[in-house]
């Protein structure tokens, strides 16, 4: 790791945050300082030397800030903030900020270009795959930034991602989670649909899902979110919830509509995921759109 970095920041220790955080500190030799408004997590990390601060003093602080933030809303407020006292108006030149979090991408132009007014840096950087991956270090991210901004994070990202991909310049990657979680979840969405049919004609889900492994269906989801979730209609909470995919799912809408696309099976989907809501759903774990094939 450079010598030049004395210090990392990471704001937002939550269901991705807190294990991407211990994997920073346990691996990369740099001392950490985290906030977030829960201490539960800031607790466990002080286990591993990671020191619970103040955004404020992260700001002061820190040579490089991860987030892994909610929401592109929660991403701006942190960033922007109010009355001068975000990282914009707390940084100082020559500082890196790096987006773990899903957040529109024209929010990550517009935060690079405010912050490279006052001499910071930027990167988008969001995590793929699940928590299991997180806990694993073996999450994928793409990461848009410039190429000396790349070469400077991917050691640390290295220390919780396997697979680590520079897909351009800043927004390019949120553009790829956007729609990598846009095929997934309407992957997601057919497998429900095939759960709900096969069932009702008589063949039992784990078997439909088993066969449907073996021919041109398999994939991932089928394999994941089919398998573990859809068929045994296991859907926790404190996992990614269908509120958080739908906010994906509106992104991914909102950049179709941008560069001129009707995303007829985004817009089906975030239909569902509404219905999934206002049945009560919203804080299982995203497959749980099943349940609304199911009739519950």
């Amino acid at each position: 790791m450079s010598s030049e970095i004395k210090a990392i920041g990471f704001i937002g220790v939550g269901v991705m945050g807190e294990p991407i955080c211990r994997h920073i500190a346990t691996k990369s030799g740099v001392p950490v300082l985290a906030f977030d408004r829960d201490t539960a997590p800031l607790q466990r990390l002080a286990e591993h030397g990671v020191k619970a601060v103040t955004a404020a003093e992260i700001s002061a602080q820190a040579d490089i800030i991860f987030m892994s933030l909610p929401s592109g809303e929660i991403v701006e407020k942190v960033v922007m903030g109010e009355n001068n006292d975000g990282l914009l108006g707390n940084g100082r030149a020559g500082q890196l900020i790096v987006d773990l979090s899903t957040s529109p991408v024209d929010l990550s132009r517009r935060i690079a270009a405010a912050l490279a007014e006052r001499g910071l840096r930027f990167a988008d950087a969001p995590v793929m795959r699940t928590r299991s991956a997180a806990e694993a270090g073996t999450l994928a991210v793409p990461v848009g930034a410039d190429n000396d901004v790349f070469a400077i994070i991917k050691p640390l990202i290295d220390t919780f991602a396997s697979d680590v991909t520079h897909v351009g310049g800043i927004g390019a990657g949120q553009v790829v989670k956007i729609l990598n979680n846009m095929v997934l979840y309407e992957t997601v969405l057919a497998l429900s649909e095939a759960r709900a049919i096969g069932a009702r004609a008589g063949v039992d889900p784990d078997r439909l899902f088993s066969a449907m492994s073996t021919g041109s269906a398999d994939s991932f989801a089928l394999r994941n979110h089919g398998m573990k979730a859809i068929a045994p209609q296991n859907f926790p909470e404190k996992a990614f919830p269908v509120s958080y995919a739908k906010k994906d799912l509106l992104y991914a809408v909102g950049l179709a509509e941008q560069v001129g696309v009707d995303a007829t099976g985004a817009k089906n989907l975030v239909a569902c995921f509404d219905q999934a809501i206002a049945a009560g759903h919203g804080d299982k774990y995203a497959p749980a759109i099943s349940l609304v094939f199911e009739g519950k």
